[in-house]
This record gives structure tokens, C-alpha cells and sequence, in this order.
């Protein structure tokens, strides 16, 4: 579990030089019309939509709390797999070393 911890960690470090950088160096309504155009573009956006909703069904089921899950959902739609590694991370260092409760959270017994 030290692995994937180290690893969300660096996948949120990584997300978030890379989303600073974006917003500073770029216009995102002028690169995103341009970029959308392409079909490669559009399927990597299906593949975003996806993983958002695979892991959004993770949290779903792993929470009981409606409240924890609304506003986990709302700020996973603004800062997007930033949240998915910092949600990894916070599940692996909560499970301590029990897959079990990792995957099922507040539903394993």
C-alpha cells in the first residue's frame, strides 16, 4: 500500500503542475473549440467522461454519508482525477493495510 500511496501522491502533483501550467500558458475556450474538432480529441473526452463515472460509482458505494458524497461529486467536476488521486490516497491510508475496507470503505464490517 506505501507504492500506491507514493504513486496517488505523485499523480496529484503531477495533475496539479500540470493544470497551473495550462491555466497560466493557455486560453482554454479557444484551444478546447480547436482541439474538439479532431476525433482523437472527442474520444479522449469519452474516456475522461468514463473514468468519471466508474469512480464516481466508487464513491457512491464506498460512502454512506449523502452529504460526503454530494460534495465530493461537485468538487470532483471542478478539479477532476486531482481528486480521484487525493481520494485514493485518503482510502489507502484510512484502510490501513485492509483491501476490504480500501474497496468497501464504510461498508465493510
Amino acid at each position: 500500500m506505501k507504492l500506491a500511496k507514493v504513486l496517488s501522491l505523485l499523480g496529484a502533483g503531477a495533475l496539479l503542475v500540470a493544470t497551473v501550467y495550462a491555466a497560466l500558458a493557455g486560453n482554454f475556450f479557444t484551444e478546447a473549440n480547436a482541439a474538439f474538432a479532431y476525433p482523437v480529441a472527442q474520444a479522449v473526452l469519452v474516456d475522461l467522461y468514463l473514468g468519471f463515472a466508474l469512480f464516481s460509482g466508487w464513491i457512491i458505494y464506498r460512502e454512506k454519508s449523502w452529504w460526503r458524497i454530494g460534495v465530493l461529486l461537485v468538487v470532483f467536476c471542478f478539479v477532476g482525477n486531482l481528486l480521484a488521486c487525493l481520494y485514493l490516497f485518503w482510502a489507502l491510508h484510512t484502510s490501513a493495510g485492509d483491501w476490504r475496507k480500501f474497496w468497501m470503505g464504510a461498508r465493510a464490517v
